[in-house]
């Protein structure tokens, strides 16, 4: 019925996946949102107190394998919710969760979450990252044992007005993040 309907009103296939990606009126996944709002959490000291990574990363792997979970059996529905698992993602170790981020990223954008940007942008370049590549957009930062932290090498073909559309600090502003990283230490 469907091809009939395409053959005798002449609709393109892109007009039929434009139809199919509309915005609905699906709520955001509570359990996802909470899952974000812990590793928020979990990142932001308290006190003054040093972040105990060894507990966070326990957490961490708990909360990769729960957000895998539901988006394995499309649990994601809004632009909050591929945001959310995105986020959670970013924190992963593999090269593959960086990769899973970046294009749940691309969807929460599609889908009209305006933070994804910067996450987007972030986690390619995590995931360039740990292939061994330069970056792209200048959002990673790397100390090795007790040296200082220094922004990751970074691919000069990437302008400034493409970070500020991804709503990514340019990269003299980046280069001066690192500075104020290292004076903090001193």
């Amino acid at each position: 019925a469907l091809l009939g309907v395409i053959i005798g009103r002449h609709i393109s296939p892109l007009s039929i996946w434009a139809e199919s990606t509309a915005i609905s009126d699906d709520k955001d996944n509570s359990e996802l949102a909470r899952l974000f709002q812990e590793d928020q959490a979990d990142r932001t000291t308290k006190d003054d107190k040093p972040i105990d990574w060894k507990v966070v990363d326990a957490r961490d792997k708990a909360r990769e394998q729960r957000v895998k979970e539901l988006y394995a059996n499309n649990q994601l529905h809004t632009g909050a919710d591929y945001y959310h698992v995105a986020m959670v993602l970013q924190h992963a170790s593999a090269p593959e969760d960086y990769l899973l981020a970046h294009e749940l990223c691309v969807v929460a954008i599609s889908k009209g979450h305006e933070d994804a940007k910067w996450l987007a942008a972030a986690s390619e370049d995590r995931f360039l990252m740990q292939i061994g590549r330069p970056q792209r957009f200048a959002t990673q930062f790397r100390s090795v044992g007790n040296s200082p932290m220094r922004l990751y090498e970074t691919d000069q073909g990437v302008t400034d007005e493409l970070r500020r559309a991804l709503n990514v600090p340019s990269l003299s502003q980046a280069k001066e993040r690192e500075a104020k990283m290292n004076s903090k230490k001193n």
